[in-house]
């Protein structure tokens, strides 16, 4: 009986400094799935839940190192959208950007990078070979005028330019140069309704900081793009 009892004894001992050492475990635990989650928040835009600039650009060179020619860049720029924000007010414009990134993220797919890289304007990187390249780019046309509801009811008509580059068609694998040449596309067919793609002619439009030159927020592009 006392060498039951004795048994029973080195058990809860055993037993109280598992508890004992779990407790500090665990604590650490939950500080670090919140870190991950702070770390994983300031990775992506508030509004949109898109990525920021800076992931955006490093997941997009990453797409560029795995897929090469296949990969396309797609920069998006809200048509007349200080009107909506004019007329209706910011949260109606905030619905708007929202919208759109939803429709982005349903059209690219989880593997490509989709980011907001400012204001109204959209940058996605995806794996989109050419054969499919066309088609693909018309869907999202097609996608980006859908109607916008408010919230208290109201419908909002939305278009969006689009413009594409990728390596095959303007001869460098740069993400600042498909970049520029996705801009000087987006602006060769802005208000047309289709997505225009890239040439070697539009990636040596004049730029600056990777943007064409004139554009508005040039001056704020920097070295991420």
């Amino acid at each position: 009986m006392a060498s039951f009892l004795r048994q029973q004894a080195r058990l809860g001992q055993h037993t109280l400094l598992l508890t004992t050492a779990a407790v500090p475990l665990i604590g650490w635990t939950v500080h670090a799935l919140a870190l991950h989650r702070r770390l994983a928040a300031a990775k992506r835009d508030p509004l949109t839940g898109l990525l920021r600039r800076d992931t955006y650009t490093a997941r997009a060179r990453q797409i560029l190192r795995r897929h090469g020619n296949d990969t396309t860049v797609v920069l998006v720029d809200q048509d007349d959208f200080k009107a909506v924000n004019d007329m209706l007010g910011h949260p109606a414009g905030d619905a708007v950007l929202a919208a759109t990134a939803v429709q982005l993220t349903a059209w690219a797919g989880p593997r490509a990078a989709a980011g907001r890289l400012g204001g109204d304007e959209f940058a996605v990187a995806l794996d989109l070979p050419a054969d499919r390249r066309e088609q693909r780019l018309e869907h999202l046309v097609r996608m980006l005028h859908t109607p916008v509801v408010l919230d208290d009811g109201r419908t909002v008509n939305v278009a969006a330019s689009v413009g594409a580059a990728s390596p095959d068609r303007i001869g460098a694998r740069d993400l600042t140069r498909l970049h520029r040449a996705a801009d000087a596309a987006l602006y060769h067919g802005k208000h047309s309704g289709r997505a225009v793609l890239a040439t070697a002619a539009h990636a040596a439009t004049p730029s600056v900081n990777g943007r064409r030159a004139g554009r508005p927020g040039t001056a704020g592009w920097g070295r991420a793009a």
